[in-house]
């Protein structure tokens, strides 16, 4: 599936405080459901914009940790059906045991206390360190967020897409997935850059969204070296990267941005 999609223009009535009433035409971000299959097992169903399909389901699958960042990529079959698509993929064989090992776990009956423990545990799973060094300083950050309106064409057009984006030290964008779902573009973005072969280079991400525990364990499992966020984060995703050693920057805006766990001075 290729990057772009075609995005759905509707009519809507643009009321004005006044008593105004004018017509017009507004782009719409695609959002469709995606079955998801790992060596023939159906895993999840993802809610997401149907673009850089290969990517998303390569980045879930590291962000699922049923893959290490060493294994390389793998190929993504995309079908579509009426309810939606089908995204099949296979694992490395060495692999199959962690996918049969979370698919009990994702299936298990959570209203047993034994099994809600185990879901639990599952649910907040410790974290590797990351080992990555940042290179990039202040001026590289603030360089980056003047610039990411530039790289979002899909919300420019629908104003309803968070974008993920891979900043290097210098604070130049090297690339950027967008996606209705900030969860969604996280993926796409680490997914992309497995399949590329590259690494965070002593750079960064950006996203567009706030910092939740989901992104912050995310960019760990990437061994992202620097997490930067437009929004706050919560007190778990800020426990979690204290924890796993990730540096946050976060409410990041042009004029000024909150940093914490940073061990060199920006």
């Amino acid at each position: 599936m290729g990057r772009q999609v075609d995005n759905v223009t509707m009519r809507f009535d643009r009321l004005t405080p006044d008593g105004a009433t004018q017509p017009i035409d507004r782009a719409l971000a695609q959002e469709v459901p995606i079955a998801i299959e790992f060596s023939g097992i159906g895993y999840a169903v993802l809610m997401a914009t149907p673009a850089d399909i290969d990517d998303l389901v390569l980045g879930f699958a590291m962000a699922e940790r049923l893959i290490e960042p060493g294994d390389g990529a793998f190929d993504v079959d995309v079908h579509a059906t009426a309810q939606g698509l089908v995204a099949r993929a296979t694992l490395p064989p060495e692999r199959v045991e962690r996918l049969l090992n979370r698919v009990r776990h994702r299936a298990s009956d959570s209203s047993c206390g034994l099994c809600g423990i185990e879901n639990l545990e599952q649910a907040i799973r410790p974290l590797p360190r990351v080992t990555a060094q940042g290179r990039a300083d202040r001026a590289a950050i603030f360089c980056a967020l003047a610039d990411m309106r530039d790289h979002q064409p899909l919300n420019a057009a629908t104003g309803a897409a968070h974008a993920a984006a891979w900043v290097g030290a210098d604070g130049i964008i090297r690339l950027v997935r967008e996606d209705v779902g900030r969860h969604n573009a996280f993926d796409k973005l680490i997914g992309a850059m497995a399949r590329m072969g590259v690494d965070w280079d002593g750079g960064f991400a950006l996203l567009s969204s706030r910092c939740s525990y989901e992104l912050v364990e995310k960019a760990v499992l990437a061994n992202c070296p620097l997490l930067v966020t437009i929004s706050a984060p919560t007190q778990l995703a800020a426990e979690r990267a204290a924890a796993a050693g990730l540096p946050l920057v976060v409410l990041a805006r042009d004029d000024a941005v909150l940093a914490r766990g940073l061990t060199t001075d920006l």
